[in-house]
């Protein structure tokens, strides 16, 4: 038997500059049930050599040679009535370059940048339920909000290519719908507007999962897009060293694995990459978390 309160752990990392959203997104197809919900922990880790700018792709990132990042992450989500969930994530993000001793000392850079990012909240609402026997059909809204806690700097140069975010308030408005067999086969698809404060450029984002569902496993495969509306890139015309005023595209695919080891408890893990973009780092990562189910 499905379980509807099954919720994968979504691994959380940076919104930098030459990095980008390799975070999924928080919203699901699942709901959580009036008064239940879960904890999750999780920790990641990306690597990036290339990086996709404009006309081509680089080899080497600008700098710093190559970028890892890692990110400590908690992701709560609790149940306010059947059709209404809140959701909360929190990234503690490390990003830290590769650059030689020389080119620090030369221009006064450092190869790590690290502290709180952005907390993100999101109220989803389900107003639509189609029951048809052996399947069902699910339409979901939610709006979000995301805002910078840390006292992350953005405006350092050449410096702010590792820089852990973009200091932006974003408010997000996303739809989706998820159509699931009782065989536990199921697909979904959303889609979001994000609008960003200062001089960072509004975004659409979107992502498609066909996945499995089932009291003892989860797994799904992803393809996750986002396009900016604005901006300049790096290096190009108009840009005047605000990294977080480029033009962010990308497209990845990723996997995602859940189990539970008790009745409460379960681990989760999962990869993705990047496989096209703009003003981006070519990066692969992989994560593993804890979840806790109440």
């Amino acid at each position: 038997m499905i379980k509807k309160q099954i919720v994968l752990l979504l691994a959380v990392t940076t919104l930098g500059c030459v990095t980008t959203a390799f975070s999924q997104s928080p919203i699901s197809g699942f709901m959580q049930g009036k008064g239940k919900g879960n904890v999750a922990l999780s920790y990641s880790f990306e690597k990036y050599e290339n990086v996709f700018l404009v006309p081509q792709e680089v080899e080497s990132v600008p700098v710093f040679n190559d970028v890892k990042i890692t990110s400590a992450s908690i992701y709560g989500v609790y149940g306010i009535s059947d059709q209404v969930d809140v959701v909360m994530v929190l990234p503690y993000i490390t990003a830290t370059g590769n650059a030689s001793q020389e080119v620090l000392t030369n221009n006064n850079f450092e190869n790590e940048r690290k502290g709180l990012q952005d907390v993100s909240v999101f109220v989803k609402y389900s107003p639509f339920y189609f029951d048809f026997g052996n399947s069902s059909l699910r339409l979901i809204g939610a709006l979000g909000l995301k805002t910078p806690v840390g006292d992350y700097k953005v405006n350092e140069g050449l410096q702010s290519i590792i820089a852990i975010g973009n200091r932006a308030t974003t408010v997000s408005t996303t739809g989706m719908a998820m159509y699931k067999m009782n065989s536990g086969i199921f697909a979904s698809a959303q889609f979001a507007g994000n609008f960003a404060s200062d001089e960072v450029p509004n975004s659409y984002t979107s992502e498609v999962k066909l996945g499995y569902a089932a009291s003892l496993f989860y797994a799904d495969a992803f393809i996750a897009n986002q396009t900016s509306t604005s901006g300049v890139d790096i290096l190009g015309e108009g840009f005047t060293g605000f990294f977080p005023s480029t033009q962010v595209n990308y497209t990845k695919i990723g996997l995602n694995l859940y189990t539970p080891i008790t009745k409460e408890v379960g681990v989760s893990a999962g990869a993705s990459t990047v496989i096209e973009g703009r003003n981006v780092g070519k990066a692969t990562g992989l994560y593993g978390g804890l979840v806790y189910k109440f």
